[in-house]
């Protein structure tokens, strides 16, 4: 193995160190699925090799081989979103100019800027006219966290932008004290 003294010495023993160059969209379960020579299509309509995995060419029908790119109308893409919870989303939203991860990993492409907001409170879902139908056959196939993770998501943001609302009005405050101090010694 060549020296990469840029790389720390723990990710060169990791086992899919050269594999996750390639990894983009694909659940973290699934890493041992795509590390062959020979990959197959989970639907077992035909097979791959690694180097046409995410090169923008549907190889498999139910989009196996593209999950980083959106290349498959029926691939899943799968936000790793840390910090926040996982979720999958239709290949077709990957590099269409609009964040669906709150990590920003589906829009890899550099034209759109997404902030990391998962921490945020990134993983509350906003519903756009484009998306809202893809959302809703997305709802039905994955699994529901139901109302309490939605409100119990809300209380988070909220809590953290009071908190930087009051840190901002003692930032103020404090401005302003300095600022009246150093009129008075005038």
């Amino acid at each position: 193995m060549p020296a990469l003294p840029h790389l720390l010495p723990h990710t060169l023993l990791h086992p899919f160190f050269y594999f996750t160059s390639f990894v983009r969209g694909v659940h973290p379960l699934d890493y041992k699925y795509f590390d062959s020579k020979v990959i197959k299509c989970k639907d077992g309509s035909n097979s791959f090799t690694k180097d046409r995995f995410n090169d923008d060419f549907c190889d498999c029908v139910d989009g196996t081989d593209e999950p980083g790119t959106s290349a498959c109308p029926r691939g899943k893409f799968y936000c790793r979103n840390l910090g926040s919870r996982p979720h999958f989303l239709f290949s077709s939203r990957v590099n269409d100019h609009i964040c669906d991860c709150c990590d920003g990993s589906d829009e890899f492409d550099g034209v759109t800027y997404c902030p990391n907001t998962c921490i945020m409170g990134g993983n509350i879902e906003y519903k756009t006219e484009i998306h809202q139908a893809s959302n809703i056959i997305l709802k039905k196939e994955s699994k529901s966290y139901g109302r309490f993770q939605n409100i119990k998501d809300l209380k988070v943001l909220t809590l953290l932008q009071l908190i930087t609302l009051l840190l901002g009005a003692l930032y103020l405050f404090y401005r302003r004290a300095k600022s009246k101090k150093c009129r008075n010694h005038l």
